[in-house]
């Protein structure tokens, strides 16, 4: 994907601090091969109307469950019963690779069957150790409308303020300066954990739920499995599924379960519910180095789990397939480069082509497989897919530095085959 651009110098010098600390293989080969894909059933924890908790009804273990901070609709970037980022203008402009152009409305489901519990990535740049309780609409807000957003044409989305540990806070605990704590102190899975169960208390009644999130939000999300979800039935059943994007899930080599989770597998098939999809992004001519920070599991034991949302199952692992990503229009903007200034909106190469509405979904533009290289790494291969005939301009950025692959855009590659997944979860965990 030789066309793909680096972020901003400023956003790339942020992130550049946390590369020397985050090594973890020492093979310097490059080889790419098929990955070695779990091969042992496994069969995903879903809801019949037999087991399910009759709508309205709240599980007995949350009943009584009194918030520490989320009663307050202030600690809430999204939730349906209020106006918010996740009601902003989500119009597409669909960019066929013939340079023709049609606009693609989005529209909200109110009566949407299931939930989304929505965990946003590190975003903060706060200049304390951990964030305040104040989102701000360049960082939390504008990840939020690109990674969760969107979802409120399938589900309900619930999306929590929490006190994460900032960039600043990241940088120094990476690069060894972090002896003293700059500002209160906090505790990020805490404040999820709190959110999660302040949400199964007041507002789930028996609903089923998708739990979504990326890098910071994903592993806070996996420590909430490991804590609410995969040791506990009642709550499982209602798990219909789990995307952790940018972050890893072990399991043992050719395994569905195991590893991270007991219960909860890795997902096998398209649409059956209650499992996990999880992937890390990079660029087929930049598979991840020695010191790669995504692909492989960095404590404990295990394989990293790669499961690609636009082709899920092990007969499908092989094969790298369309995604269909959802990108701000603006080109050059990521979730680490909000709107500061003006970017272009023009998306054909010969400079016009010029877009009004705030996505853009650029079809048949990019491929994706999960593949494994010679380092062990366990990653979504994506790859351009520029035919004789492209109009387009082929540059989405998101490069920072190899380690990190196309960690930026994550989300945005795969955004549509996860509201097509969840889709077929939410049929499969209704029947």
């Amino acid at each position: 994907m030789p066309s793909l651009r680096r972020l901003s110098c400023a956003a790339a010098a942020a992130l550049l601090l946390l590369v020397p600390a985050c090594s973890s293989s020492d093979d310097s080969s490059s080889d790419t091969t098929a990955p070695t894909t779990a091969t042992a059933a496994a069969s995903a924890t879903t809801s019949t109307p037999a087991d399910a908790t009759p709508e309205g009804t709240t599980l007995a273990r949350y009943a009584d469950y009194k918030s520490e901070n989320y009663d307050d609709s202030a600690h809430w970037l999204c939730r349906p019963d209020q106006t918010d980022v996740c009601d902003q203008d989500l119009d597409t402009t669909v960019v066929s690779s013939d340079g023709s152009m049609k606009v693609e409305r989005f529209e909200a489901d109110p009566d949407a069957p299931i939930d989304c519990f929505y965990v946003y990535p590190t975003i903060s740049q706060d200049e304390t150790t951990y964030s305040d309780w104040n989102a701000s609409p360049d960082e939390e807000e504008f990840v939020t409308l690109q990674q969760a957003a969107r979802l409120g044409s399938v589900c309900r989305v619930f999306a929590p303020v929490y006190r994460q540990r900032t960039l600043t806070g990241l940088v120094a605990a990476l690069t060894g300066t972090d002896a003293k704590l700059v500002g209160p102190k906090a505790d990020p899975l805490a404040d999820v954990l709190d959110a999660f169960r302040t949400y199964m208390a007041k507002d789930n009644g028996g609903r089923g739920f998708v739990l979504v999130g990326h890098s910071q939000g994903a592993d806070l999300l996996s420590q909430l499995i490991k804590k609410e979800v995969d040791p506990n039935d009642d709550v499982r059943r209602l798990l219909v599924g789990a995307y952790l994007a940018g972050w890893w899930v072990a399991v043992p080599e050719g395994k569905l379960i195991g590893g991270d989770y007991e219960h909860v597998p890795v997902c096998a098939d398209p649409s059956t519910a209650g499992c996990v999809t999880t992937w890390a992004s990079f660029a087929e001519d930049a598979p991840p180095p020695a010191n790669t920070i995504f692909g492989v599991v960095r404590e404990g034991e295990g394989v990293a789990a790669c499961v690609n949302p636009a082709s899920v199952g092990e007969n499908k692992s092989t094969e790298s397939v369309a995604l269909h990503g959802y990108f701000p229009s603006e080109r050059g903007r990521s979730i680490l480069a909000p709107p500061k200034e003006a970017l272009p909106r023009t998306w054909l190469a010969d400079g016009t082509g010029e877009v009004d509405t705030p996505f853009v979904s650029l079809p048949g533009l990019v491929t994706g497989r999960c593949t494994t290289n010679s380092r062990g790494a366990h990653y979504l291969e994506v790859t351009e897919t520029v035919g004789r005939e492209e109009r387009r301009v082929t540059d989405l950025g998101g490069r920072l530095t190899p380690e990190w692959g196309l960690h930026l855009l994550d989300m945005n590659l795969v955004m549509g085959d996860i509201i097509d997944r969840v889709k077929d979860q939410t049929k499969d965990w209704l029947n």
